[in-house]
């Protein structure tokens, strides 16, 4: 088995840069480089980086999850101590396992919605959400059916 990126390796820019790609796995390194006000060489380096370590395992569609029946979905609600919001909301973003992520009220400071090709996968993402310094609580769903 290939070794696991480890995000904590992962600078802001590698993670903005993640979280640009997962809304839009077609997004032209001009377009990524005016968004994210570096030079077009820069985001190529950072590309080049992030799939040859297993960082970005590749490049996309969202295809309708009837197409897809056994990808495992679920929702992770997260609580967060502090102040960290922020900087934890960075953190996730740059977890490319995480579809959609949401602010909320009441106990869970945060929802994420997690898509993951196997158990195996959803397993580490768990792992490394609940890893990251100032989430001190979670629980998470598995989505069995849409209706």
């Amino acid at each position: 088995m290939d070794k696991l990126p480890n995000p904590h390796l992962y600078d802001k820019l590698d993670q903005e840069l993640i979280a640009i790609l997962r809304n839009d796995g077609r997004a032209s390194v001009s377009f990524l480089s005016k968004k994210l006000q570096v030079s077009r060489g820069t985001v190529q380096n950072r590309l080049d980086k992030l799939v040859s370590n297993g960082a970005i395992l590749g490049f996309t569609i969202r295809a309708h999850e009837g197409l897809e029946p056994d990808v495992v979905r679920a929702v992770m609600m997260i609580e967060v101590i502090g102040r960290n919001t922020s900087r934890i909301i960075h953190q996730l973003q740059g977890i490319p396992e995480l579809q959609q992520l949401h602010t909320t009220n009441g106990k869970w400071d945060l929802v994420a919605e997690i898509r993951t090709s196997n158990l195996v996968e959803f397993d580490r993402v768990l792992k490394i959400v609940r890893e990251i310094d100032g989430v001190v609580s979670s629980e998470t769903s598995i989505l069995l059916t849409s209706i």
